[in-house]
């Protein structure tokens, strides 16, 4: 890749959540590549932020910490998921500390649960599943996929996330998750920016449509991710439309995993001062 030094890829995970490479790694590899910056935005963490920071001085790289959040748009058929990037707060927030509490909990409990079932069905003891997942992490499917691979029930976690770990699978158990009218209330009351991640990825649940967005924009939303592997040409077409009408920054973001999934780092990224215009939102 050449040209990546006026470029941020802001969205990116570790090992603090559902990557498989360290922090200091992640931003290793940006700065390798020559981008002029990189964010981390692990699950409902913050854990891998003093890494990513020091790995940044050490590198020579701008290192913006950020949080991805799961969260949803009520509707009174079935909640819509959705995932909110979160920027510009700091790790001790009052608001943003309370809410990811809650919502890491419920993701241990929903763990519990999912290593329950995958102890039943390989004979493994639920320590055997937990063990996958690193120290420090947010537990997610992505390490319930790296059990079953280990325990040879499919190739990797593409064939988990195809099979168990589908909507509908065996081990597709949900965990609470905060309103996101909730989430850009603590991100306002913590001087955060919020970006809506890959809005048309139907393989996470329904997408979201106009006029929740437009609902998100009212509560604070800055910013929509537009360019991700998982929106096609025509996807990408709307969710531009959606940015430039409702007056959102367009974003692009490799949504990198390591090995955890085919996305590379800085294959879609966001010009600098793109960027920048978002953080001074």
């Amino acid at each position: 890749m050449s040209g990546l030094g006026g470029q941020v890829d802001p969205h990116t995970h570790s090992t603090a959540s559902d990557g498989t490479q360290p922090p200091a790694e992640v931003v290793r590899r940006a700065a390798e590549l020559g981008l002029g910056a990189v964010a981390l935005t692990d699950h409902d963490t913050t854990a891998g932020w003093s890494e990513a920071l020091a790995a940044g001085q050490r590198y020579g790289i701008r290192v913006h910490p950020g949080i991805e959040v799961s969260a949803q748009v009520p509707r009174p058929d079935r909640p819509v998921p959705v995932h909110l990037l979160v920027h510009r707060v700091p790790a001790d927030s009052p608001a943003l500390v309370a809410l990811l509490r809650a919502t890491v909990e419920g993701r241990h409990r929903r763990m519990d649960r999912m290593a329950q079932l995958v102890a039943e069905d390989t004979g493994w003891t639920t320590e055997q599943v937990w063990a996958h997942v690193p120290p420090g992490a947010t537990p997610g499917r992505p390490h319930i996929a790296d059990a079953l691979v280990a325990a040879g029930v499919v190739r990797d976690r593409d064939e988990a996330f195809a099979g168990p770990l589908r909507r509908g699978g065996r081990y597709h158990l949900h965990h609470p998750v905060p309103d996101a009218a909730d989430v850009l209330r603590a991100a306002e009351a913590s001087g955060g920016v919020v970006a809506l991640a890959h809005p048309l990825t139907g393989t996470r649940g329904r997408n979201v449509t106009r006029e929740e967005v437009e609902e998100l924009v009212e509560l604070g939303l800055a910013g929509l991710e537009v360019r991700h592997r998982e929106h096609d040409a025509e996807e990408r077409r709307r969710a531009a439309g959606w940015a430039e009408s409702l007056g959102l920054v367009p974003l692009g973001s490799s949504d990198y995993h390591g090995t955890g999934k085919p996305n590379l780092l800085a294959e879609n990224t966001t010009p600098l001062e793109v960027w920048e215009e978002f953080l001074r939102r």
